[in-house]
């Protein structure tokens, strides 16, 4: 395998450090709709969508962790979020203000991390 070392990547208008696209940048992402039928609005990495019932969503990756990334993941107007992940998924769930489960139509999670 070759490799091809920069220190800056650029699209002909900006450009950014090497550095922050492989030390920084997500490297999963997916904005969904969690309401009803679970459905992915726009990704990154993401092979497919998991509903583990009310408020409890799966972001399965399409190319794994090395290990377990930092993450976030959060719901549109909704107080409350938590996640939790492994080398292949994003989890979240998402909770009111009374730490009730619920479905919400704006869901996002992501991953930061070494690709495995």
């Amino acid at each position: 395998m070759s490799n091809l070392v920069v220190s800056n990547i650029s699209d002909g208008t900006t450009s950014v450090g090497t550095g922050y696209v492989v030390n920084g940048s997500a490297k999963a992402w997916c904005y969904l709709n969690g309401s009803g039928t679970i459905a992915v609005v726009s990704s990154l990495n993401t092979s497919s969508l998991t509903d583990n019932g009310t408020g409890n969503y799966q972001i399965n990756v399409t190319n794994a962790f090395s290990s377990e990334p930092a993450h976030f993941g959060l719901g549109g107007n909704v107080s409350y979020w938590a996640a939790n992940t492994t080398g292949s998924e994003i989890r979240i769930s998402i909770t009111n203000t009374s730490g009730v489960l619920v479905d919400t139509n704006r869901v996002t999670g992501a991953g930061f991390g070494d690709l495995a």
